[in-house]
């Protein structure tokens, strides 16, 4: 199941001078649907009005855009919603239009079909070749340039392995293909720096929220893959697939550990509340 509404559109087509195609130049949410509502609207709303703002995207209609929204995912038991915005259509070159109207892409697919085994059993990972260059710029949203993550999916084809873990080109630990990573060392709840490349996700702003109320110890910082493969126990996390525990990497493997259960536990309960 694929429905797409491009400017409101019921279509597939797109204008072959958008600029979101020919350099990228926009950015995308992706939303679990459960019982007709889009989880975490304001977050996900929040994150690309903040997005549109650092690159200079003026003139989306939010209400125009729930209205769109609420229009696709109303039907939905259980599905994902994805949200594009494009500088719009514009001419030949890098400089954008001094005046353009955004580009409003929305699709709905089915839920896709994860193992259950993952998020209560924990997954295999592997260490990507590919590495993320370090873009401070561009670092924290979720812009359309996404060439690094394809490169590093590419890497493995083996169901077993459910998701690649992705260094900066400086060796530091940044996070998942398509996901944020958590791991505990020393007792405390540590999340890589996200201030020079990666995705800063709703479900990773969510765990750090959790563990600021409960006065969990958290550390924002940089790591190395030593100081990561010296943790306790290590998650992954985004808004489609809640809590993966990271059981193997590669040649080492890890415990499900009483804060990784404990956190899943904390998002679970919130999504059955909210």
């Amino acid at each position: 199941m694929t429905v797409t509404l491009v400017n409101g559109v019921r279509t597939n087509a797109l204008d072959a001078a958008d600029r979101g195609l020919m350099y990228g130049d926009g950015l995308f949410e992706t939303l679990r649907i459960s019982q007709g509502k889009a989880c975490h609207w304001g977050l996900h709303m929040a994150r690309l009005s903040a997005g549109c703002a650092r690159l200079g995207i003026s003139g989306l209609d939010q209400s125009v855009l729930e209205a769109e929204v609420l229009d696709l995912v109303s039907p939905v038991e259980n599905g994902v919603l994805k949200i594009v915005v494009t500088r719009g259509i514009g001419d030949r070159g890098y400089r954008p239009p001094a005046a353009s109207t955004p580009t409003r892409i929305l699709q709905v697919h089915s839920a896709p079909n994860y193992p259950a085994a993952f998020a209560a059993d924990g997954i295999t990972a592997r260490l990507c070749s590919t590495r993320l260059g370090r873009n401070p710029l561009l670092a924290g949203m979720k812009h359309l340039n996404r060439l690094e993550q394809v490169l590093a999916r590419a890497e493995w084809r083996d169901p077993a392995v459910a998701e690649g873990l992705m260094l900066d080109t400086f060796g530091l630990v940044v996070g998942g293909t398509m996901s944020n990573l958590f791991f505990v060392l020393d007792g405390a709840l540590c999340t890589p720096d996200l201030a020079e490349c990666g995705v800063a996700g709703v479900t990773r702003q969510r765990i750090l929220e959790y563990a600021r109320r409960q006065n969990i110890p958290l550390h924002v910082a940089r790591y190395t893959l030593e100081d990561f493969q010296a943790s306790a126990e290590a998650f992954f996390c985004n808004s489609l697939i809640g809590v993966w525990p990271i059981r193997r990497l590669d040649n080492q493997t890890w415990p499900i550990g009483d804060m990784t259960r404990r956190i899943a536990t904390a998002l679970d309960s919130e999504e059955t509340a909210g």
